[in-house]
């Protein structure tokens, strides 16, 4: 039902003023603020590059297992935070008030079960990537690439070409230029640091891009909230914010009466409350817990309490865009309704390029119209620090799965130096992808470019969700029923995307024909069903099927990650293996047949004194040799052998999950605090 507002309440289309986003105007001062924000990163990027063992597979894909809680925290923030969010989370929150900032809050809870739940299975399992771990845990190989390919696919619809367009998007608003010329010089910059360095390189320069967001979304936000009038104006501007031009017959013009609640009715809010806390909670553990570009940064952490004090500092930072983000993006509609709240499709059209909606451009206009010269040069530094760090890591993380997981399986007798140079040819496959998918992005999910995102991810990540669940937890789960569980879940939650894409959500005025299992189950609610679907499927084909072994579920689940093994009885082992003259025999953990030894042995290189180093004379080689061969991440010095008692202390350090018992009470306390900090907020805003 729609309400009718008398004609004098109304413009026509023809008596308005055109409207336009013109660029803002950029002085020396903002130009300055960019360029030195790009000659920091790229000189830490380089810097980091150099100065990590990007020559093998663990210290380019893993950073050699020697990082920190505070750059992974860090890295979490960024890697998650792209420009998308900035662009597409404001806009959402233009659109239909805070609600969206429970997909922040909701993080905390689920970094939590990343440290102190899956983290220490995947280390003591000794995995590089997440479809090795189900390779490890199942056996077989179909689960393994079925994972490989659907988070390459994933990363290209939902993360990677999302970036590239809002990135591209903001600088087109801001600057002027056309959206495809600013993503070539954004990958290029991006590019350079990703390929050269590795993981190394990407966390360091996320824990700089982190600094740069935090601190330039901070000024954004007080400049905003001073010239709305603080939080009462916001709350009264908001709800006032009115275009002049409306549709007719229609409220779509009306922010939503519950604004300001972030628990909405379970049916007919716009992100219902089951949904928001349970559906939601699916969606981020797959994002948090079993996507590969995520969990890698806490796999690179040196011991599990550095992992747990990375999840700690990402939960905090994550509760942080509903302010610097979320209301900053109802600020926009408060201050500029007209533009940012319009419903004509001519208005629209005419303001931002797009008929059904300009929500995605309300971040950007803030930028535009009250950030003062100077800071102008370092709200676009945020946005690009923004793509940059999240861009980088899915490079990163995408390369690592095709690289270790697909490419392996066909070339199963591949060197280190086939892998890195790999690995760095298909980030360039994956950009060229990318931006073929952005004109879909632009038209998609009624301009609002966060629930593209979301609604997306809830129809392809349940079931993966449901089966490393049950992975961890559930022994009995088999080979069979865990991948019967993902091919089922796959093909439903196609069909929801295809149906998604092919019936469109109606514009202002319109009459919505979608079938009922699009207008009426809201994507979070369908999460539910199919993460419950997955798992039942999955656990009745496995009861159905012979169980797997106890023995040889190893450390893989929670029930046996402190099992003891052949690395932990190093001095048994070490008695019973062959002498065969080798020194420098390769032992693995679980390897298995096909692998390649310089796969599981990317961390040999890492850690040794100059008296264990068995070198020949290094060939000479010219500058620019020096910098090709740095830049492929090929080795210009000669291999370095261990030997056995080296390798196996080595493994064994790898895969350890043992805690100093004062660290592991700093960490528990610290993490309970952080909880209850986040329950009182959605408590407060609830």
């Amino acid at each position: 039902m729609g309400t009718t507002f008398p004609p004098e309440a109304t413009e026509s289309v023809t008596d308005m003023p055109e409207i336009g986003l013109k660029p803002a105007n950029f002085e020396v001062a903002d130009m300055i603020v960019v360029v030195v924000y790009f000659v920091i990163v790229l000189a830490v990027g380089i810097w980091s590059s150099v100065r990590a063992s990007q020559g093998t597979v663990g210290g380019y894909f893993l950073a050699g297992r020697s990082m920190t809680w505070w750059p992974i925290g860090a890295s979490l923030m960024s890697s998650n935070i792209g420009s998308g969010l900035f662009v597409g989370m404001a806009g959402s929150g233009a659109a239909g008030g805070w609600a969206v900032g429970g997909f922040e809050w909701n993080a905390s809870w689920v970094l939590v079960a990343l440290g102190w739940i899956f983290v220490p299975v995947y280390i003591a399992s000794g995995v590089v990537t997440m479809p090795e771990y189900l390779k490890k845990r199942f056996g077989g190989q179909r689960i393994r690439i079925y994972m490989s390919v659907l988070s390459l696919f994933l990363y290209i619809f939902t993360k990677i070409s999302t970036d590239i367009y809002s990135g591209a998007l903001f600088i087109r608003v801001s600057l002027g230029w056309n959206i495809y010329l600013s993503t070539v010089l954004l990958l290029a910059v991006t590019a350079v640091y990703t390929v050269a360095g590795g993981l190394t390189a990407v966390i360091y320069t996320d824990t700089l891009q982190t600094a740069i967001m935090v601190i330039g979304a901070f000024v954004l936000m007080f400049i905003s909230f001073n010239e709305v009038g603080w939080f009462p104006g916001l709350e009264k501007k908001y709800m006032e914010a009115i275009p002049k031009i409306i549709v007719p017959n229609t409220t779509c013009h009306l922010p939503r009466a519950d604004s300001y609640h972030m628990l909405r009715h379970a049916v007919t809010g716009d992100l219902p409350w089951p949904g928001l806390i349970f559906g939601l909670t699916i969606v981020a553990t797959w994002v948090w817990c079993a996507d590969q570009v995520l969990v890698q940064r806490s796999l690179s952490a040196k011991n599990l309490s550095h992992a747990k004090g990375g999840s700690i500092l990402g939960g905090y930072l994550k509760m942080l865009p509903m302010f610097f983000v979320v209301m900053p993006g109802m600020i926009s509609r408060a201050l500029y309704p007209d533009e940012i709240g319009c419903v004509d499709p001519k208005e629209c059209m005419k303001f931002c390029g797009i008929e059904v909606s300009c929500s995605n451009v309300a971040y950007p206009k803030l930028v535009i119209s009250l950030m003062p010269v100077g800071l102008k040069g370092l709200m676009i530094a945020v946005i690009m620090a923004a793509l940059m760090s999240s861009l980088t890591s899915i490079f990163n993380s995408a390369s690592t799965i095709f690289t270790l997981d697909v490419w392996l399986r066909i070339r199963k007798n591949a060197k280190e130096q086939e892998l890195m140079i790999v690995g760095r040819i298909f980030i360039l496959i994956l950009v060229a992808i990318s931006i073929l998918w952005i004109p879909i992005i632009q038209a998609a999910n009624s301009g609002l470019l966060f629930d593209y995102m979301q609604s997306v991810t809830s129809y392809l990540s349940p079931p993966v969700t449901a089966i490393f669940i049950l992975a961890i937890f559930t022994k009995r789960v088999n080979e069979p029923g865990a991948f019967w569980g993902l091919v089922v879940g796959l093909v439903i939650g196609l069909i929801r995307m295809a149906m998604d894409f092919s019936y469109t959500a109606p514009s202002c005025g319109q009459e919505d024909t979608r079938p009922a299992v699009l207008k009426d189950v809201h994507y979070l609610h369908f999460a539910m069903i199919l993460f419950g679907l997955t798992a039942l499927v999955s656990i009745v084909i496995s009861l159905l099927t012979p169980a797997i072994p106890d023995s040889e579920l190893g450390r893989m689940t929670w029930w046996t990650r402190n099992r003891v093994t052949q690395f932990d009885d190093l001095e048994n082992t070490l008695e019973k293996l062959p002498t065969n003259g080798d020194a420098s025999t390769v032992f693995t953990i679980d390897k298995q047949p096909g692998d390649s030894e310089s796969k599981v042995d990317g961390f040999q290189n890492d850690s040794h004194t100059q008296d264990d180093k068995v070198r020949i004379e290094e060939p000479h080689h010219s500058c620019w040799k020096k910098v090709f061969f740095w830049f492929c991440g090929i080795s210009i010095h000669p291999e370095v052998k261990l030997s056995r008692e080296e390798q196996m202390l080595q493994q064994r350090k790898l895969t350890s999950i043992e805690e100093v018992p004062y660290w592991r009470r700093v960490c528990n306390i610290n993490a309970v605090i952080l909880l209850a900090i986040n329950v009182f907020l959605w408590g407060y805003f609830g």
